[in-house]
């Protein structure tokens, strides 16, 4: 052990040399014991400032994981446009609207196209429910130039399990051919439905639809009720395409109630986030991450923000 310790704080001592000719200030090693941990991040240091001669700070996911909310979560009574502009200006890289397939709701679609093309800020999916009408859904994802839609597969108690199972998978592979022309996702979420809610059924509903167009929009918060993400990211693996982000405290739905226990602030529940984000890594995982959670003005967004980039490591 004293030799690793004497090893690690030679590196560091060559690392604190390499970051002073830099110009990057560090303590000198005789006043810290550097352990492993500091020792990449001193290097990380030094790999950041030899190429913009400041220092570089950046998370595991820096870069991989991009950070976005519902836009239905966006309180107040600002203009479309404003809203993107809020969203955008708190950090966040996207966002993810609903559908509105109806003709009434057609000029709130432009505004959506329309907000985005002038912030800049991308709307990266399209929230779809179990709506059947996935056709619809997919031309609206490429109007606005989503790349995915969001689906529910619901759960009819009335008929028998095979037949939900084969009804439901019916409905996703008539829209196949135009997901794959439009070249827009369909993607599973697992939800509360009781239908599909263990990670190996989830994989073999998947893949029997056979598509590089469908995949899991994995929700890391409603598995708890009955598992544990990491284990359904191990599983799912690169099915998985997209996230979304949300707490579960176990304690408070014993006590309180199962819907309370999503009001945990993200990174305080029951979820093992060091495990979700070892999974994830251990899956090469990038892509979006959405917070699903109580929205609110700006200081709530804001937390959102900071929240998120905790339990993923984003900065």
């Amino acid at each position: 052990m004293q030799d690793e310790l004497y090893r690690c704080r030679d590196q560091a001592a060559k690392a604190t040399r390499a970051v002073y000719s830099v110009g990057v200030t560090i303590p000198p090693i005789e006043k810290v014991i550097m352990d492993r941990r500091s020792f990449l991040q001193a290097t990380s240091l030094i790999a950041g400032a030899a190429v913009t001669g400041e220092p570089s700070l950046a998370g595991q996911f820096t870069g991989k994981i991009k950070k976005a909310v519902k836009f239905h979560m966006v309180a107040g009574d600002a203009s479309v446009e404003d809203k993107f502009r809020l969203v955008k200006d708190l950090g966040f890289d996207g966002v993810e609207t609903r559908t509105k397939l109806d003709t009434a709701s057609q000029s709130l679609i432009q505004s959506y196209a329309a907000a985005s093309e002038k912030t800049g800020l991308p709307i990266h999916g399209l929230i779809h429910s179990s709506n059947p009408d996935l056709i619809g859904a997919i031309d609206q994802a490429k109007f606005l130039g989503a790349h995915s839609v969001l689906h529910v597969v619901r759960y009819d108690q009335k008929i028998g399990y095979m037949q939900n199972y084969r009804e439901t998978q019916a409905i996703i592979r008539q829209a196949i051919e135009h997901a794959e022309k439009q070249q827009v996702m369909i993607l599973l979420e697992n939800v509360w439905a009781s239908f599909l809610i263990e990670p190996l059924g989830m994989a073999r509903y998947i893949d029997e639809l056979n598509s590089p167009m469908v995949g899991s929009y994995f929700d890391v918060g409603n598995v708890v009720r009955w598992g544990w993400p990491q284990h359904w990211i191990e599983v799912l693996g690169k099915r998985i395409k997209k996230l979304d982000i949300k707490e579960y405290d176990l304690q408070i739905a014993m006590n309180d109630g199962m819907r309370k226990a999503f009001d945990k602030p993200l990174g305080e529940g029951s979820i093992d986030w060091a495990k979700v984000r070892q999974q994830l890594s251990a899956i090469n995982y990038q892509g979006w991450a959405t917070a699903e959670v109580r929205g609110g003005d700006q200081p709530r967004l804001a937390d959102i923000a900071s929240q998120m980039d905790r339990v993923l490591d984003l900065s």
